[in-house]
């Protein structure tokens, strides 16, 4: 077995220092729009009323948010909902789910629970069949943070 050196070990503590500071993609932390941009292909996502974003107003524990997304759609094999993406502005990541249809589905509706690290706006963007985009938005106001806040 090699005896580690002085030496050695300066290399070794650059060499970790170094490893670091080097910024590591999945880690980076995007911005909500940026998600959005990749979710919609840079495509306008319009408020037309067909989402409900169904949030507490104020949040008592950012901990554990309870959120209900619906889309209003026929679910049809001519026009149904594809994906509802779900993200939270001013969370550290902002991706927080993203739920997916098929016709088969028969309604567009999921609920879940979700940390929100401060008071913040939720925007949810459904993907529809033709290749449009909705969007719904909710503020919700957290008195005590859930994810670093």
């Amino acid at each position: 077995m090699k005896e580690i050196t002085r030496r050695d070990a300066i290399l070794l503590a650059v060499g970790l220092t170094a490893a670091a500071t080097l910024p590591l993609p999945a880690l980076a932390a995007e911005s909500a729009m940026d998600e959005l941009k990749k979710f919609t292909g840079g495509a306008d996502a319009r408020e037309s009323g067909r989402i409900t974003l169904d949030m507490p107003e104020i949040a008592e524990n950012g901990n554990t948010v309870p959120l209900t997304v619906s889309v209003d759609s026929p679910m049809t094999s001519e026009d149904y909902v594809k994906r509802v993406m779900i993200v939270a502005s001013g969370n550290p990541r902002p991706g927080v789910a993203t739920f997916h249809f098929s016709p088969r589905s028969g309604v567009a509706e999921a609920a879940t629970r979700m940390r929100l690290a401060k008071t913040q706006d939720v925007i949810a963007v459904a993907e529809m069949s033709d290749g449009s985009f909705h969007m719904a938005k909710a503020a919700v106001k957290v008195t005590i943070g859930g994810c670093g806040g």
